[in-house]
Formats: C-alpha cells, sequence, structure tokens
C-alpha cells in the first residue's frame, strides 16, 4: 500500500474556496454559513463554520455554546482592521500567512485574544527574532497593555542584553518608572553601576521631574560604585537624605577596615543598595552575599569591572594542562570551586600562576615546578552547609608568603600553599588541609579533621562539580 498527499492543492483549493467566495457580489448559500463583518469599515467575510471552529478554540466555544452569534450566523469585531482579519481568515483555510513588521503585532493581539495558538508562536517567534532599538520600548508597552506575556519577558530580556549600547539611545528615555523598576531589580547587569546611575538622572530630566529619581533610587547597587564615584554622587542633591545618611555610614566602615561591624551593618539594613550586581557569567556564583564577601575581601574595583570567566571545567574540560595554559600569567586571579556536595569554596592571587622559569610559550611544558610568592593570597570558603559556617577569609601567613602557591604544569591545577587546596591533575578531585601556609580561624589546629573537613567536607572524598577562574 502507498500513501499519496498533495498538501499544497488542498492548501490552494481551500485558499480559493474562501477567496473567490469573497469576491463575488452575489451570495450563494450553499457556499458559507457564517459571516464575518469588520465593524471598522463594515467589510464582510463569508466563512464556514466548520473550518473556524477546528482552527480556533475561540470559535469552537462560541458554537458549542450555541450562542447569539451563532443563531445569527454572524459575528462582528471591532478590534481588528480588514487587512488583518482577511489574512487570518485566509491562513485557516490555506495555512499560510505573510508575516511582516508592519503586521505582526496586530496579528499576534488578535491571535492571543481569539486563542489562534499556531499564530501566537509564528508571530511571537518572528517579532523576537527582529527586535531593535527602534521598536522595543513600544513592544514592550503593548506588550504589557494587551496582556502578550509571552513577549514581555524577552523584551525585557533583549534589553539587559543590549543595555550597555541601550542606556546610550533615545529610546532608553521613553521607558517608564515600572520598566526601569524591573530592570534595576535584576542581579544581573553587565554594565557599570555609575555609568547606569547616570542614565537614570537624564531619564529623569528627560521626563521633566528629575522627582521620579528617588522612586527607583533605591534599587542602584551604590555598593559597585568605586569611592569616588560614590563620594561624587553624595555632592549632588538627588539622593533622599535617608539614603544618603545610609550610604555614608557604609562609607565610615568601609574605611575603618572593621570587617565584621561592615556585615553586621550590610545585613542589618538588608537593602538592595548594599547588593552588588554579578556581571559576569558564572554558574557557581549566584548568590548577591557571596559577590558581596568577595569584593570585600579583594577591594579592587578594577579587577571587578574588567574580570571575565577565563576558564570553566564543563567549558573547557577538566585537564590542568589545559587549565595552566589558559590560566597563567595572569595577575590577580580568582578561583571558585563547587564540589558535588555543594561546597563553594576556593581562592584568591595578587600574583598568578606565573613561574619565574617561565621565559614563552615555546617553553611552556619545561616550566619547572616550583613555589611562588604572594603576600596578598587568601582561600576563602563560601558555602557550608553541612557546618552552617558564614563566608570566611583564610589569608597566607605572612611569614609564609614565600609558599602561597606552587606551580606545577604536569601534575598539579591551582595550588595554594602546597597542602591547604589543591587540585590533581584530572581538576575533579583534590586534598584540603587547611592551615599549612594558610591561616586557620582560631581554636582549630592544623591537621586536626577540622582543619581537613572545613573547605569540603573532608581531606579528599570530594569531587569537583564545576572550576571556575576568573581574570583580567
Amino acid at each position: 500500500m502507498e500513501t499519496y498527499s498533495n498538501l499544497e492543492k488542498l492548501s490552494n483549493d481551500l485558499k480559493n474556496l474562501f477567496q473567490n467566495q469573497n469576491k463575488k457580489e452575489k451570495e450563494e448559500e450553499s457556499y458559507f454559513d457564517f459571516e464575518i463583518i469588520c465593524e471598522q469599515n463594515q467589510t464582510s467575510f463569508k466563512t464556514h463554520k466548520s473550518i473556524l471552529s477546528s482552527r480556533s478554540e475561540y470559535f469552537k466555544s462560541l458554537f458549542d455554546s450555541k450562542m447569539k452569534e451563532y443563531q445569527e450566523n454572524k459575528l462582528i469585531l471591532k478590534d481588528v482592521s480588514s487587512p488583518i482579519l482577511f489574512s487570518i481568515l485566509n491562513y485557516f483555510y490555506s495555512g499560510k500567512i505573510e508575516i511582516n513588521l508592519e503586521n505582526a503585532v496586530e496579528i499576534l493581539i488578535f491571535s492571543s485574544k481569539y486563542l489562534i495558538d499556531e499564530l501566537i508562536e509564528i508571530c511571537s517567534n518572528f517579532v523576537k527574532k527582529n527586535f531593535q532599538f527602534e521598536t522595543i520600548v513600544d513592544i514592550l508597552k503593548l506588550s504589557e497593555s494587551r496582556n502578550l506575556n509571552q513577549l514581555i519577558d524577552p523584551c525585557y530580556q533583549f534589553i539587559f542584553e543590549n543595555l550597555k549600547e541601550f542606556i546610550k539611545t533615545s529610546f532608553f528615555l521613553e521607558l517608564e518608572e515600572n520598566h526601569l523598576n524591573s530592570i534595576l531589580s535584576n542581579n544581573k547587569i553587565p554594565i557599570n553601576e555609575f555609568e547606569l546611575f547616570q542614565s537614570i538622572v537624564k531619564w529623569g530630566k528627560h521626563k521633566s521631574n528629575i522627582n521620579q529619581i528617588p522612586n527607583i533610587i533605591d534599587k542602584i547597587r551604590f555598593i559597585d560604585f568605586k569611592k569616588e564615584e560614590l563620594e561624587e554622587t553624595l555632592k549632588e542633591d538627588l539622593i533622599p537624605n535617608q539614603i544618603s545618611e545610609k550610604l555614608i555610614q557604609f562609607q565610615k566602615l568601609q574605611n575603618g577596615n572593621d570587617e565584621k561591624e561592615l556585615d553586621q551593618f550590610v545585613e542589618k539594613e538588608n537593602s538592595l543598595i548594599f547588593k552588588p550586581r554579578i556581571r559576569f557569567k558564572s554558574e557557581i556564583l549566584e548568590e548577591i552575599e557571596h559577590l558581596r564577601k568577595l569584593k570585600e575581601w579583594i577591594n579592587d574595583d578594577e579587577f571587578f569591572s574588567k574580570m571575565k570567566l577565563g576558564y570553566s571545567g564543563k567549558r573547557d574540560g577538566f585537564n590542568c594542562q589545559n587549565w595552566h595554559y589558559t590560566c597563567d600569567n595572569h595577575e590577580k586571579t580568582l578561583i571558585i570551586i563547587k564540589t558535588k556536595d555543594n561546597f563553594i569554596f576556593g581562592g584568591f592571587t595578587e600574583v598568578g600562576f606565573t613561574n619565574s622559569s617561565f621565559q614563552s610559550i615555546e617553553n611552556w611544558g619545561n616550566v619547572s615546578p616550583g613555589w611562588i610568592w604572594d603576600l596578598y593570597a587568601f582561600i576563602f570558603s563560601l558555602r557550608n552547609d553541612k557546618n552552617d559556617r558564614k563566608p570566611e577569609k583564610f589569608p597566607i601567613k605572612k611569614e609564609h608568603s614565600e609558599y602561597a602557591l606552587y606551580y606545577d604544569f604536569y601534575s598539579k591545577g591551582p595550588n595554594f600553599g602546597g597542602f591547604d587546596l589543591t587540585l590533581e591533575s584530572n581538576l575533579k578531585t583534590g586534598f584540603s588541609n587547611l592551615g599549612y601556609n594558610y591561616q586557620l580561624p582560631n581554636g582549630i589546629e592544623y591537621h586536626s579533621d577540622e582543619a581537613q573537613h572545613y573547605l569540603a567536607g573532608s581531606y579528599d572524598k570530594w569531587e569537583v562539580d564545576e572550576l571556575e577562574t576568573f581574570f583580567i
């Protein structure tokens, strides 16, 4: 048995049935049983209930319920233009429709109201593929007013992904206050916070109501400002007194170098202004408090504004030689490790993994293993759910700074202190015996079970889920 099909001819025949019937000046009762009238210009379209009900849940429900329109065989539509209605009815018969920048949104609005799922998907995908700075704000506003939920999130996503360029355009100034509140509530905005703040000020002036700014100012992450930027901002009369007083107090504590008091202040305030944004790709670093602690410990605005994810185990492979090829010879390197048991820890080095015998790429594999001096290196713990510990920093012992890092191209990945924290060549296993060259918390002795379990829950019975390395 063989099956033959000619869908193209079927499509054309049904299309002709609809189009030819609606070209006739004289009605032929046998050819149609339902009329749709476009109220805007009183254009009438002759159709078939069977076709309409099979193509739209709205029409199926209308006919099943035997409502007035069903009884009168007539429906008057007030919210659609004649060309759009013709295109949609023609699609019902032929399965074909032309979508362009001029009609896509209008067809989507009609399809959403009258439950035409296929066209909703087609038009949504078309509109999303053709987002532009010139139209994105209008589309967002229209989507909100017409409850086009399938477009609202993609609109915001487009704005987020292109925000660095978008804030420089006049179209940014056309956003409404609720849009800015949604944007600023996002913890992952990949642009400079001070630059973003200046754009908000410009937006307020454009709206001829600078007083609108205080309504959204509490979502600006002032903790991400450089010290001189924060000082400059506080001189301006744009920040409500309640917020400026908190920022002045934060400045004093920050300059006082009392980490415990600063933490207590930020925790008590629990405000977005003290919660930094994540401006780089990271699968591990998702909690804002973890990022805030890293920024506090490293204390280098330039590093956080320019750093990038240089190496990811899941993306680039778990191999120590690949890691060295990518991550060696970068100053200021941040390494974050997440285990299968959900422990998060790592280390930071000011000097990076650069062996003194390294001369050029040609002799990379011949570089001898050896110690690397770093007076400011430290190991850290961000998550230890087993013992319910808060993030902690473990600096290099000053008298041991010449043993801060150990370099071994062939057999070791990142190695802090030799024994304090080491990843093996497969970058999936390692060991930790905190306190050998790095400081331990008071009351814990080196080589004790607590010292060996402090970072990862055990000395060497842990497995890496992801390794991320950041540098400029």
